[in-house]
């Protein structure tokens, strides 16, 4: 597997670009995921999605779903299609150290 270097953070990726071990995460390597997906900066609007991700996940064991985070975590899918542009719930697992949710192309 791939090992990455960003702002100092070592952190190993599949060949998606998704970390591999969620241990790995912190905040401060989310921000400087943001930067290069093009979020400058990360509101609490953006935390808040990303922690329920990473809660949710480490209680099932699998990546929400943009449904899940809907119907479970009560976040508007259209404020999140705002706030990670294009693809939300692949972003929002990128950003979140989660694998890519199931279904994602």
């Amino acid at each position: 597997m791939p090992i990455n270097t960003i702002d100092g953070h070592t952190f190993t990726v599949n060949d998606e670009g998704f970390l591999t071990d969620r241990a790995e995460w912190s905040e401060d390597l989310a921000a400087s995921l943001a930067d290069l997906i093009g979020i400058d900066d990360l509101t609490e609007q953006h935390w808040a999605p990303l922690r329920f991700m990473r809660t949710d996940s480490a209680t099932t064991g699998v990546t929400p779903t943009l449904r899940r985070m809907q119907t479970v975590g009560g976040f508007d899918i259209k404020e999140l299609f705002l706030l990670f542009p294009g693809k939300p719930a692949k972003k929002m697992a990128y950003l979140a150290g989660l694998p890519k949710p199931v279904g994602c192309v």
